[in-house]
């Protein structure tokens, strides 16, 4: 069986998930967000086989999602840090977050809670229009088609 190659799909969704959408990825840009960046650090705390773990952060690389830095020549060791691309990616993890602190986090609530820089106070996302600054949520919205859209005929399928 062919996988499915989510990345040559034009939705923004499916090519998201193609850098990130099996499950170890986004624990990864997790646990360098709030300061793994060592493979050690990563491996110990998330439990995953160093081969596994090799290949997502490879991936990550490759993708430009996180960069891959020396920090001893000898013995040659690197760490990972996350790039503006990462950087981003981390937002989305914060809804994430949002979700599952409300639908899964059982009756101990939150495991870890996010103080907010600019007031001091604790807090959780919530996604706003970038034009209006008001509520944005799944009911809020239409979906168009985009500059990147392909269309799609009855008799043909998709043509991507």
């Amino acid at each position: 069986m062919q996988r499915t190659r989510f990345g040559d799909m034009a939705c923004s969704i499916a090519r998201t998930l193609d850098v990130v959408g099996e499950p170890w990825s986004p624990l990864i840009l997790r646990d360098v967000y709030v300061g793994m960046n060592r493979f050690e650090q990563i491996q110990q705390d998330l439990g995953i086989s160093r081969k596994v773990l090799a290949e997502r952060l490879r991936w990550l690389t490759d993708n430009g999602v996180l960069e891959r830095r020396a920090y001893s020549e000898r013995p040659p060791r690197h760490e990972y840090v996350l790039t503006a691309k990462g950087r981003e990616l981390c937002d989305l993890l914060m809804v994430m977050v949002r979700w599952g602190d409300r639908w899964a986090s059982g009756e101990e609530g939150p495991p870890v809670l996010y103080r907010h820089h600019a007031c001091g106070e604790i807090g959780h996302v919530e996604l706003c229009c970038s034009a209006c600054g008001g509520p944005m949520r799944a009911t809020d919205v239409d979906v168009l088609p985009g500059p990147g859209a392909r269309l799609r005929t009855p008799d043909a399928g998709p043509t991507g």
